[in-house]
């Protein structure tokens, strides 16, 4: 006998069939996909973006939802460890015995009390009926009794109670308040190495939707063409940067279908130009770009090497990579190649080049805006595993480099392991280099500290933490 034609439960009700939220469940599985398979969202939610429209119609499921779900997704992620505390506050076991499944339900029905304008009763409503799709109707009761209680108070009072007073622990707080794993408060504090006012502001950016930024790659489209684009405005800092508004859709674009413009953040855009500007004595002819993956800024390299009759090699470790690099360049307007190589052992001969970009792997703490779950992901051990392997890079860059010639090396976290103290090591074993003032490349851009180097921030250029240091092989 199906459960429709029970009749009356023991409690007197009849069973009813849970109603199916198209945008809940797919915020849901989106969470449990970064959860299960350290999967990535702005990897994990497009493709299931498309399934729902497809299965559900456009006239069921339009850009409304789309909208709702990326924020469920997105403001869930970024606020996790402020929610974490909050849901804590309100059960009677250690948060690590909540089922990871439920933890996600509860997790988002926080999200829509305390970050959204949904109202209270719709947030609990639609949540326990959420519970009773994905979780079954005991845990469904369990999900409705927490997040009554959460219903309270709002996320200024729930703070209030959770997060420990500033002048107790000034770190844990932050923590607490901004959602960031304790060491990485410690490590940007650490960076900004300013006031209790600059942090703050930092990690509270990290916790703003970035905008949607594309880059016109020169010699195949200009920013006159994307500026034609609803909800276009010109770039902050780069030439050739125009930022969408709010719920700009690049795929709509003609100019990005083709590949003649692209995705790109500013800070990234500002690290090639810096690059490609930096003066030089002698040939200009053969560029590096050795660590392509996945192309973003090989694309704006080579189409500017082109621009100079200048050829870019594009090297990448994994060959898939190497394959999104290949096709971020194909249509350049001038000729270019692309390998998949180690940086570490290279095939070319020392002296090669008379510009070499290495942007190296790193812990991505720059770029916490777009890849909110990193910060939950990456452990302070980690930076012990990317050291050794972004010095053996820069080293590669310093000997593929010809004397006279410039390399950049950038990485996109702000964090002091990964940035000056890389560049030092380095230049204490290979006197044969000096530090070139990466500021004076930058023309416009405020805020770029003391230098020579040059650190991005979202707080304060709204692009990704991204750092820069040029340097000058003299010998």
């Amino acid at each position: 006998m199906s459960e429709q034609s029970r009749g009356p439960r023991p409690s007197g009700k009849p069973y009813r069939r849970p109603k199916k939220d198209p945008v809940r469940v797919l915020a849901f599985e989106a969470l449990r996909a970064v959860d299960e398979r350290d999967a990535y969202a702005n990897l994990v939610l497009p493709p299931l973006l498309r399934k729902a429209r497809e299965k559900e119609g456009p006239d069921k499921f339009d850009g409304r939802d789309a909208a709702l779900a990326t924020e469920l997704v997105y403001g869930t992620l970024r606020r996790q460890g402020t929610y974490d505390a909050v849901i804590a506050a309100c059960i009677d076991r250690p948060l690590r015995e909540v089922d990871p499944p439920v933890l996600d339900v509860l997790s988002l029905g926080v999200h829509q009390l305390l970050g959204t304008r949904i109202p209270t009763h719709a947030a609990v409503s639609a949540s326990v009926e959420l519970a009773r799709v994905v979780l079954g109707d005991g845990r469904a009761k369990f999900v409705n009794a927490v997040l009554r209680k959460v219903a309270q108070d709002d996320l200024d009072g729930w703070i209030a109670r959770v997060a420990p007073p500033y002048d107790d622990d000034p770190e844990d707080h932050l923590a607490v308040v901004h959602s960031h794993p304790r060491w990485v408060v410690s490590a940007l504090w650490d960076s900004l190495g300013g006031p209790r006012a600059g942090i703050e502001e930092l990690l509270a950016a990290d916790n703003e939707r970035p905008e949607v930024t594309l880059v016109a790659r020169p010699g195949r489209a200009t920013t006159e063409e994307l500026l034609r684009e609803e909800a276009a405005v010109a770039g902050r800092w780069s030439p050739y940067a125009v930022r969408l508004a709010e719920g700009g859709e690049p795929g709509a674009i003609e100019a990005v279908r083709d590949g003649r413009a692209g995705v790109q953040d500013e800070g990234s855009q500002l690290v090639a130009l810096a690059l490609a500007d930096a003066p030089l004595e002698g040939r200009d002819e053969r560029w590096l770009d050795g660590c392509a993956g996945p192309g973003g800024k090989a694309a704006l390299l080579a189409a500017l090497a082109a621009e100079r009759g200048a050829v870019l090699l594009a090297s990448e470790k994994q060959p898939h990579r190497a394959g999104l690099v290949a096709k971020a360049l194909d249509g350049n307007p001038g000729p270019y190649q692309v390998i998949a190589a180690d940086g570490t052992k290279p095939p070319w001969r020392s002296g090669s080049f008379d510009r070499v970009l290495m942007d190296v792997p790193c812990t991505g703490l720059g770029a916490l805006r777009r890849r909110p779950e990193a910060r939950w992901r990456r452990r302070v051990e980690d930076l012990e595993g990317f050291g050794p392997l972004q010095r053996s890079l820069l080293k590669t860059a310093l000997d593929s480099v010809r004397v006279g010639g410039v390399v950049g090396y950038a990485t996109c976290s702000p964090h002091l392991a990964e940035t000056r103290a890389v560049v030092e090591d380095v230049l204490k074993q290979w006197p044969d280099a000096e530090l070139i003032d990466a500021r004076a490349l930058l023309p416009g851009v405020p805020g770029l500290g003391e230098g020579p180097d040059v650190q991005l921030w979202p707080h304060v250029h709204g692009t990704d933490a991204m750092y820069l240091a040029l340097i000058r092989r003299t010998g």
